[in-house]
């Protein structure tokens, strides 16, 4: 899933098992560890369960949306766990990979003998905010529109790729066509059909396609500015670019509901405030009742230091995530292999690493994929490890090439350390005779700009690899895999990315029978093919650190949201 202000959907890259304890209250740890891996997570302030109270959300900009279906971010998939409900749901627990259990459905599905549908059963007394109901058919309706990729251009696609479609393009522009891969046999039970045995099915039934929607308060694209509630928060009002309140759901049934704890009354947004003000106002607890949703709890690299001040150091909440941040090449643009390879070589990770904060905040990477995951096959990239340029061999890929001499590289508008990446790409690539041109993108439109014709030479993207940290499919195939019908390069595939043959064959991994391990295997295989033409070049992977108020509970960063979890948060009042 991408992580508009890390750099995901797109994507959010891949989750990977974290190391290190579990969590546990007021936990200190402001060693030094030879990786960030190490870094035991910490939850401020941990078993509160009283109700009450207003959680005042601080972040730079707005929501790139909050219409499920339109909706591959992780921002949006975590404070839509408030207002949303989905059939599964990934269940967050601090520094690890996060559980996929039950959330409208009473279990995580029912599969057939031959693996080809799973069956799904709603649980009794489930409700949208004006007292209906929630049917199959709010279910099925929800994932239909998530097919109408000419409206959602943002829409998730790993769960639909999986359906056995057949060709089908959402309910808009031909009324009277048939999912047949969803069947809704009674008000309660929903069946879907796929291509192909999925055994990570569950966890694509925890993706917002799963949302319910009530198909006559389908609004398009307007949907957005009131999502029909099926959690235990509805929206009060919505200003958009500068304020969001979410109130309680008066037909929000808790028994329904083990997943959410549901403490605050009300949570108020503020949705234009800089990360350096937020930075500032969170370490010096001006508001006690504050937190922050953006990327590193908007820390600037100078605050660093600060956190081990005795008056915040109780406050910081933090954790390994399951995301990374790649520099994406716009292969249309930079179409040779070994120019994209030159310019992999020439940068300076560490000093990137430097801009993000230094090792407190995140690890050089040399893939997306990990070996936590089943079937993982190592990719060896010619990175330096230690993130150093090898600015001569770059320079010898290049001899006698025809490569642009001008690129763009487009940075979410919202933190410096996307802007500083831009400057030090920029040095790195002045040596090799490229001049780059930074161009600030406003982070609430960034990933619709990398998905347009307006893309830049050169961006910042990341990923989370969602509810089954340990499938490679899940990470492989939204990074680099085709489109639903194999003829393109799929829609989070900010490199665009498309090759004749490895992607074909990605594309017939989707139908391929074998076990998760099997499967992972040749994945990983296709997926470090893509990988060694430098499509995206491996960055940083996250460790968060999120100060919160001093009257704010049970802080935990979400290993897949990369900010403070919503879905349990708690504020003394």
């Amino acid at each position: 899933m991408k992580t508009p202000t890390r750099a995901l959907a797109l994507s959010v890259l891949i989750a990977m098992s974290a190391a290190g304890c579990s969590a546990g209250q007021n936990q200190a740890n402001n060693s030094k560890p030879e990786s960030v891996t190490e870094l035991a997570p910490v939850v401020v302030k941990s078993g509160f369960n009283a109700k009450g109270g207003n959680i005042n959300v601080l972040m730079s900009s707005d929501f790139q949306t909050l219409d499920p279906g339109n909706s591959n971010y992780v921002q949006t998939a975590n404070v839509g766990q408030l207002y949303y409900r989905t059939l599964t749901m990934a269940k967050e627990t601090a520094g690890q990979p996060p559980t996929v259990v039950p959330d409208l459905a009473t279990d995580t599905g029912k599969v057939s003998d031959d693996g080809l549908s799973w069956t799904f059963t709603l649980k009794d007394g489930v409700k949208f905010e004006d007292g209906t109901p929630i049917t199959s058919a709010d279910i099925k309706y929800g994932v239909e529109r998530t097919f109408a990729q000419d409206v959602f251009t943002q829409a998730p696609q790993e769960l639909n790729a999986a359906l056995d479609a057949g060709g089908y393009k959402g309910p808009y522009k031909d009324p009277s066509a048939v999912l047949k891969a969803l069947e809704t046999p009674d008000e309660r039970t929903i069946v879907f059909h796929l291509k192909k045995p999925f055994a990570e099915f569950p966890a694509l039934a925890s993706r917002s396609n799963t949302a319910p929607v009530p198909a006559n308060k389908d609004s398009k694209l307007d949907y957005t500015n009131h999502p029909v509630s099926s959690g235990p928060y509805m929206v009060e009002s919505y200003n958009r670019g500068k304020s969001l309140k979410l109130v309680r759901n008066p037909h929000w049934d808790p028994a329904t509901d083990p997943n959410r704890s549901a403490l605050p009354d009300t949570f108020s947004f503020s949705l234009s405030t800089s990360q350096a003000t937020i930075s500032q106002q969170l370490l010096a607890d001006s508001d006690p009742n504050a937190i922050t949703l953006d990327s590193n709890g908007a820390l600037q690299t100078s605050d660093s230091a600060k956190l081990a001040d005795a008056k915040v150091k109780d406050r910081v909440a933090s954790g390994l995530l399951g995301c990374n941040d790649v520099l994406s090449l716009n292969t249309q643009k930079i179409k040779d292999p070994d120019v994209r390879k030159a310019i992999a070589l020439a940068l300076d990770r560490q000093s990137i690493l430097v801009q993000y904060g230094g090792r407190r905040f995140g690890e050089l990477t040399q893939s997306p994929l990990n070996d936590k995951m089943r079937g993982y096959v190592e990719t060896e990239l010619e990175l330096d490890p230690a993130g150093k340029p090898k600015l001569e061999e770059a320079k010898k890929l290049l001899e006698g090439k025809e490569y642009p001499k001008t690129l763009t590289y487009g940075y979410a508008n919202n933190r410096d350390a996307f802007k500083n990446t831009g400057t030090v790409i920029q040095q790195n690539l002045k040596a090799l005779g490229i001049d780059v041109e930074l161009v600030a993108i406003p982070a609430p439109n960034y990933y619709s700009i990398m998905a347009s014709e307006q893309l830049p030479d050169l961006g910042r993207s990341g990923w989370c690899g969602g509810a089954d940290p340990a499938s490679i499919r899940t990470s492989a195939d939204p990074l680099l895999g085709p489109n639903n019908d194999g003829t393109s390069y799929g829609f989070s595939n900010t490199s665009r990315y498309f090759d004749p043959v490895v992607s074909k064959t990605m594309y017939e991994l989707r139908n391929t029978d074998g076990t998760s391990e099997e499967l992972g295997k040749k994945w990983s295989e296709a997926f470090g093919t893509a990988l060694k033409t430098y499509p995206i070049v491996p960055l940083i992977r996250t460790h968060t650190n999120s100060v919160v108020g001093s009257k704010v509970r049970n802080a935990q960063v979400g290993y897949f949201f990369g900010g403070i979890d919503l879905s349990i948060v708690g504020v003394e009042h």
